[in-house]
């Protein structure tokens, strides 16, 4: 380990021994610090410099959705006046501060723009500061040159996944196409994963699609973005419970607070749609994630992360070392 590396774990199974009679002990430890190797740490806070320790596990806390860009009014129309607070830059100074405040360890940046240039972007962005553990990048999976694109991209490990802004397409079968199916193909041999960003009423369509490739690992956005403003719940359940059946789709629990009331939405309202969405995918295939900064329009990140956080309390530690983080580290292979 190099100095000036950072290191954090919240929760480290540390097995010491064997002392002086073989007998063994195993204690938990948070800790945090920069500098020379960790495990020289633990052995000076626990004050048994002399007895061999091995770390069994060690852990993070991944923000999986999150956004940076430059404002520019033409290229983000989609910012309204709703969202004037949008209408600025959003950096990874901005945000590394909020990561920390609320415990976050790092994060997975998505695209905003269907640019090839963003993607460089972001990963270079993701270059420069450590916090940003990988991207999910643009390119254009309908061209026939998508191969060509994936490749300038492949020997940088962070470009985990791509996604393409599937919502906003005005044919309700846009995945379906033939050029877009063919793109998607070209991910599994890059290994990268796909995220999906539709509205509820494409989830019985992206169930077809997923359903084309067995291998390819999926990831969906927000939920499919449920009408929580409304507190409607079907057909959104049924259709969500035939995507997860598909054992190669995850889901992220983000973007949840834009599809509610923005100025007075409560947890008890979107409490039934974390309920549910833990119910089909499992905590396995669960990643937390804060949209930001997109959500700040209807509160602060740690508010946002909070609703979450606040969720699990009631689950299993499993439950939640994995939708906090470990999910995510499987699903990206991320590098600590």
């Amino acid at each position: 380990m190099r100095a000036g590396d950072l290191v954090i774990a919240r929760r480290c199974e540390i097995f010491l021994g064997p002392v002086d009679d073989g007998a063994a002990s195993l204690r938990n430890l948070s800790f945090s610090t920069k500098g020379s190797a960790w495990a020289e740490l633990v052995r000076s806070c626990l004050n048994l410099r002399t007895i061999p320790i091995s770390v069994n596990i060690f852990r993070m806390r991944i923000d999986a959705h999150q956004h940076f860009w430059h404002y520019n009014p033409e290229e983000y129309g989609w910012i309204d006046e709703r969202m004037s607070g949008l209408r600025c830059d959003f950096l990874p100074s901005d945000l590394q501060p909020e990561l920390e405040r609320a415990g976050f360890d790092g994060s997975i940046a998505v695209q905003a723009q269907q640019t090839i240039e963003e993607t460089r972007w972001l990963l270079e962005l993701a270059a420069a500061s450590p916090f940003i553990l990988g991207v999910v990048g643009w390119v254009d999976l309908q061209s026939d040159n998508v191969r060509s694109q994936l490749e300038e991209f492949s020997g940088n490990p962070k470009l985990l996944g791509v996604r393409h802004v599937l919502q906003s397409e005005p044919d309700y079968g846009f995945m379906l196409r033939p050029e877009f199916l063919r793109g998607v193909a070209a991910l599994e041999e890059f290994g990268l994963t796909y995220d999906i960003l539709i509205y509820p009423r494409h989830l019985p369509v992206a169930a077809e699609f997923v359903k084309q490739f067995p291998r390819q690992r999926f990831v969906l956005d927000h939920l499919a973005k449920p009408f929580i403003k409304r507190g409607q719940i079907e057909p959104w359940r049924s259709d969500l419970r035939r995507l997860a059946k598909f054992p190669n789709v995850y889901c992220k629990l983000s973007g949840m607070v834009t599809e509610a009331d923005w100025g007075a939405w409560t947890a008890e309202q979107i409490a039934p749609y974390i309920k549910v969405t833990i119910e089909c995918f499992g905590a396995e295939r669960l990643m937390i994630g804060s949209d930001w900064p997109v959500c700040t329009v209807a509160g602060s990140y740690s508010r946002i992360m909070n609703l979450v956080l606040d969720f699990l309390s009631r689950h299993t530690d499993r439950e939640r070392e994995a939708i906090l983080g470990g999910t995510a580290a499987k699903l990206w292979r991320l590098r600590r």
